[in-house]
């Protein structure tokens, strides 16, 4: 039996406005389209992207680009202004398809009005979910939260103080494909478009990852490919490892292998215990967690075979 007992918002919250702290005022940012695009190097491709755009009054703002040498692959991210461009914002993507299918490339338009909404999945342990809320009351990021799932109630109070549903579902061996099936459903009925794992202490089947794939980030309380699995501080104690990590990923169907997204380490020494591990590496997680948060919605990841380029 699945447990779905969820708090309904304040009409304000299902309104999509979210909690800021009093801040300064500060100039808007205009409209933008960001385009991501990647496909065989050759010459030209800048000279046909970014042509396209000022020969419809459209003013760069931001381009980035990479050539992988050893496959012969060309990455880019370029964004633009949408005031004074003269195409509409609807037929923007129809009138580049020539020029896509001249260079043969995977390409994905975004708009920055368009405020990607994103669910979040936790167990037992508040310190990621407590971060993530934390910047999205404050502000920081451009993006609604609208339902924390987990198969554990501890967390419900959390939710609750930042007016966001809270969905307890519990998941076992002998029931997660009931339990995956409920989590699809309210994905679908909240119109989720990427997932957060905050400490989610579960596997997920081929079925679910597939059904998003590259949209769902996790957090890896170790710096991979080292010491995968469950309890990676202690296996890194045993060890006597000089640094340990936390790795945010997109997560696969192979456990712990997923597309990374974001690093970093912090040094300890032969003084440190697990329980101490475990203190800096927590706060490592909920740093390394929130940046590739930053960096996805921002729309400045592609994904490419086993891997990810990330502009800066």
């Amino acid at each position: 039996m699945i447990h779905n007992y969820i708090r309904r918002l304040p009409a304000s919250r299902q309104a999509g406005n979210r909690w800021q702290l009093n801040q300064e005022p500060t100039m808007e940012r205009p409209e933008t389209v960001i385009l991501l695009i990647h496909c065989k190097d050759r010459k030209g491709i800048v000279a046909a992207v970014s042509g396209f755009i000022t020969r419809h009054n459209g003013n760069i703002i931001y381009l980035d680009q990479h050539a992988e040498y050893t496959e012969g692959v060309f990455f880019m991210r370029i964004e633009w202004e949408l005031a004074g461009f003269s195409i509409p914002s609807a037929e923007i993507e129809k009138a580049f398809e020539p020029i896509a299918g001249k260079f043969n490339m995977k390409w994905e338009f975004y708009f920055s009005r368009d405020i990607p909404r994103m669910a979040i999945f936790v167990s037992k342990l508040p310190h990621c979910l407590d971060d993530i809320l934390a910047r999205y009351y404050a502000g920081e990021w451009k993006v609604d939260i609208p339902v924390i799932i987990s198969n554990h109630d501890q967390l419900r109070l959390i939710a609750e103080k930042f007016e966001i549903d809270f969905c307890h579902i519990p998941k076992t061996k002998e029931n997660k494909k009931e339990a995956e099936a409920e989590e699809l459903r309210l994905m679908k009925k909240y119109k989720i478009d990427f997932i957060v794992l905050a400490r989610y202490m579960q596997i997920f089947t081929e079925g679910f990852v597939n059904h998003y794939k590259d949209r769902i980030i996790n957090i890896h309380h170790s710096f991979l490919p080292a010491f995968p699995g469950a309890k990676p501080y202690h296996s890194a104690f045993e060890r006597g490892v000089k640094l340990i990590g936390a790795t945010s990923h997109f997560i696969t169907t192979e456990l712990d292998a997923g597309p990374i997204i974001e690093q970093d380490v912090v040094r300890i020494t032969h003084r440190d215990s697990v329980e101490s591990m475990l203190r800096k590496g927590r706060d490592l997680e909920k740093i390394v967690l929130s940046g590739a948060i930053h960096t996805y919605i921002r729309r400045k990841i592609i994904v490419y075979k086993n891997k990810t380029v990330v502009f800066s």
